[in-house]
């Protein structure tokens, strides 16, 4: 039996209209499993994650739910936890950053990013990830950062956040691993996405950037398939609150 095969399973990805969500969710659906998106801005129809997981040969759902909307998220999971089919793989991945110096950073950004990025994120995990645990069984695979390793700069809402996304991942693992859930994360490095495009239009950042990653480029959303593909499926039976980087090699160097 191949290890990796995810066909007949039913995957949520948050943030899939884009980026990096978009790629997990093809990547998944490729592995076999039918794919729940989720975006404030998806299309009902049409979309391009749609296409490419049809093309895939999988089923798929569009739904749209903004991230800030406490009240729309915690629909959402109530949603998701009681519907006939269930979860069996949640990728929380949606998120947005804003950026500007500590000692000038809105309190709107700050509570924005702690919202879309951490506290959504927990309720949505609180409620999919109850309904698993009741089953015996599922995955819950976080987006974390470089920066829940690191401060970063003019990011202090966003850093904050990832470092909770971190911790988060560890405290769900340990109540939840005995019950068959494994929960865990993957860090992304210098990513190539509209998230980073501030980064690569600054000449001076984008080379010090580059220059300090060993594997010598930017990231491509593409390179987080591998790795949401391993998490989700039977191959990560035993690994329970990692927090795995996908980042040429940053963090070692």
């Amino acid at each position: 039996m191949n290890p990796f095969d995810l066909t007949g399973r039913l995957a949520v990805v948050t943030g899939a209209r884009r980026g990096i969500g978009r790629a997990m969710a093809r990547a998944l659906a490729e592995a076999g499993a039918d794919i729940i998106g989720v975006s404030a801005n998806l299309e009902p129809e049409g979309s391009d994650i749609e296409k490419d997981v049809t093309a895939a040969g999988r089923a798929f759902t569009a739904i749209r739910t903004d991230f800030a909307d406490p009240a729309a998220v915690r629909a959402l999971g109530a949603e998701l936890a009681a519907a006939s089919r269930p979860v069996d793989i949640l990728v929380n991945n949606a998120g947005t950053i804003r950026r500007a110096p500590a000692a000038e950073h809105p309190s709107t950004d700050w509570d924005l990013v702690l919202q879309v990025n951490l506290t959504a994120q927990f309720h949505l995990a609180q409620a999919v990830g109850a309904a698993m645990a009741a089953r015996g069984h599922g995955k819950i695979i976080f987006t974390a950062s470089l920066l829940s390793f690191q401060g970063g700069i003019t990011v202090p809402g966003y850093t904050a956040a990832k470092h909770g996304i971190a911790g988060l991942t560890k405290a769900l693992a340990n109540e939840w691993a005995a019950r068959g859930v494994n929960v865990n994360a993957i860090a992304p490095g210098y990513i190539a996405t509209d998230n980073t495009q501030a980064l690569q239009d600054d000449p001076e950042r984008s080379q010090a950037i580059l220059t300090r990653i060993p594997a010598g480029r930017w990231g491509t959303a593409d390179d987080l398939a591998g790795a949401t593909v391993f998490l989700a499926s039977d191959a990560s039976g035993y690994i329970h609150g990692t927090v795995l980087p996908v980042d040429g090699g940053w963090l070692g160097r």
